[in-house]
C-alpha cells in the first residue's frame, strides 16, 4: 500500500497567486510529485508580499507564498521565449496534470492550451481556473480574489448594516474556490483510471463563489427577498455575536457567543452573573427582533469577565462560546497543539519557518507537508537534468539565454 493518497500522480503547476498553488497544495502534501512552473522575468506576486522572514522584503522572504507552496519542487521558465515553451511541452509526457490560471489568451498565444497539449499526451487532465471561466463576455478580465468577492456578493452582505461596507478578509474567493477544483481534478483522475480518456475542467471563481452563497439565492428566488448586511445578527440565534471582555495585559480581549433557546439564555445569564425581566429579551423571537438591543445588554455583562475563564463557565452550562483569537494566541492554542497542527520546516532562505498542517486526516494514508516551498528556480538542474535529460552544459547555456532563469 502506497504511504500516500496520491503517490505516483504527477503535476505540472503553471498557475500563480492563490487558486491553483493552493489546488496542487492539496496534491503535493498528500504524495503528488509537484513542479512548480515560475519565471523570473515576472514573479508571482505572492513572492513579493509579507509577512517577510524577520520583516525583510525579498523574493525568496515571503511566507504568504511559502505556505501555499509546500511540498512542491521549483522550476523557472521565461514562457515569452520559444525555447522555454519548448521545454514546457517536453515535459508535457511526465505530467498526469496541468494546472493554470492565468486568463484565457495566456496559454492560448503561448500554444500551451489544452488542445495543443493533448495532441502530446492524449489523456492529459488540464485545470484552467481563472476569475470568470474560459467563456463569456467578461472571460478576458483579469484580477483577484478580493474583486470576485465584490462581484459574487460577499461584500455587500457582509456590512454591518445600511450603508456599510465591510468585505471578508483577503482575497476570499481564493480559499472558497480551490476546494472545488481539487476534487474535480480527483474526480477527472478516477474517470481516467477508468476510462483512460483525460479531461479539461474550466473553473471559474466566481461560480464557484456563488455555491457559498447558495442559502442566500435560494432564499431570493423563493420569497424575493435580497440578502443585505447585518453584521453578526442572526435569524436563528440571540444574542450571536462577538462581545468585549476585561481587557488582558493592554489589549483588547472578546468572546463569541451563540444562543439559542430559552434554556441556554437562562444559562448563559447564570454564568454572567446576571439577571433579565426585560421584555424585550422574553423569548427567542423577541430577542432575534431586538438583537441590537441584546447584544449592548449582553456587551455590558461581559466587560467585567476574562474570556477564557468566561468561556469555560458558558461551555460547561451547555452555550456555545469561544474567545476570539488572535495570531498569538493561535500560535498557542492548546487544541492546535495537541493537533500537531504546527510544522517547522527548513526553508533554504527562511531557514525554520512555521506552516498550517493539513485540514483533513485520513487514517490509513495521512499526508505531511514533506518540504518547505522552494525558492526560485531551486530544482533547474535536478529537474530538467532528470526529466528532459539536459546535460549541465544544455542547462548554462539556457541559463545564459534567460531561458530558465
Amino acid at each position: 500500500m502506497s504511504r500516500f493518497a496520491l503517490e505516483g500522480v504527477h503535476v505540472l503547476d503553471f498557475a500563480w497567486v492563490g487558486v491553483g498553488p493552493i489546488t496542487t497544495k492539496y496534491f503535493a502534501d498528500n504524495g503528488a510529485d509537484v513542479i512548480r512552473v515560475e519565471s523570473a522575468a515576472r514573479a508571482d506576486v505572492l513572492r513579493i508580499g509579507p509577512p517577510w522572514k524577520d520583516a525583510m522584503p525579498g523574493i525568496n522572504r515571503s511566507q504568504f507564498f511559502a505556505s501555499f507552496n509546500t511540498s512542491k519542487k521549483g522550476i523557472t521558465l521565461d514562457l515569452s521565449k520559444p525555447k522555454a515553451r519548448d521545454l514546457a511541452k517536453r515535459m508535457v509526457p511526465w505530467a498526469d496534470i496541468i494546472v493554470e490560471s492565468f486568463t484565457p489568451k495566456a496559454m492560448r498565444n503561448w500554444g500551451l492550451d489544452y488542445e495543443n497539449l493533448r495532441a502530446i499526451r492524449p489523456d492529459l487532465i488540464m485545470l484552467s481556473t481563472c476569475m470568470q471561466g474560459q467563456t463569456g463576455p467578461n472571460a478576458l478580465y483579469p484580477g483577484f480574489g478580493q474583486l470576485m468577492a465584490a462581484l459574487s456578493g460577499f461584500y455587500y452582505i457582509s456590512g454591518y448594516g445600511p450603508g456599510s461596507c465591510a468585505p471578508p478578509y483577503g482575497a476570499y474567493t481564493d480559499f472558497i474556490a480551490p476546494r472545488f477544483s481539487t476534487f474535480a481534478l480527483l474526480a477527472a483522475l478516477d474517470y481516467r483510471r477508468r476510462t483512460g480518456q483525460g479531461q479539461y475542467i474550466d473553473m471559474s471563481q466566481y461560480e464557484a463563489a456563488m455555491q457559498n452563497l447558495a442559502p442566500a439565492l435560494i432564499d431570493y428566488f423563493a420569497t424575493g427577498r435580497v440578502l443585505g448586511p447585518r453584521g453578526n445578527a442572526s435569524a436563528r440565534y440571540a444574542p450571536h455575536g462577538a462581545y468585549r471582555c476585561a481587557d488582558e495585559d493592554g489589549n483588547e480581549r472578546w468572546i463569541a457567543i451563540a444562543v439559542a433557546g430559552d434554556d441556554q439564555w437562562r444559562a448563559m445569564l447564570t454564568a454572567l452573573g446576571a439577571d433579565s425581566t426585560d421584555r424585550r429579551f422574553a423569548n427567542p423571537s423577541a430577542r432575534i427582533e431586538n438583537a441590537a438591543a441584546i447584544d449592548e445588554f449582553v456587551g455590558s455583562l461581559t466587560r467585567i469577565h476574562n474570556a477564557h475563564d468566561l468561556t469555560a463557565k458558558l461551555q460547561a452550562a451547555g452555550v456555545a462560546a469561544y474567545p476570539v483569537e488572535n495570531c498569538v494566541d493561535i500560535h498557542q492554542d492548546d487544541n492546535l497543539e495537541a493537533f500537531g497542527f504546527w510544522h517547522w520546516l527548513e526553508h533554504k532562505e527562511m531557514g525554520p519557518s512555521p506552516y498550517e498542517g493539513l485540514e483533513h486526516r485520513m487514517s490509513r494514508t495521512p499526508g505531511t507537508l514533506r518540504s518547505a516551498a522552494p525558492i526560485l528556480g531551486q530544482d533547474n538542474d535536478e529537474v530538467f537534468r532528470e526529466i528532459l535529460s539536459l546535460s549541465a552544459d544544455e542547462i548554462e547555456q539556457l541559463k545564459k539565454e534567460n531561458v530558465i532563469f
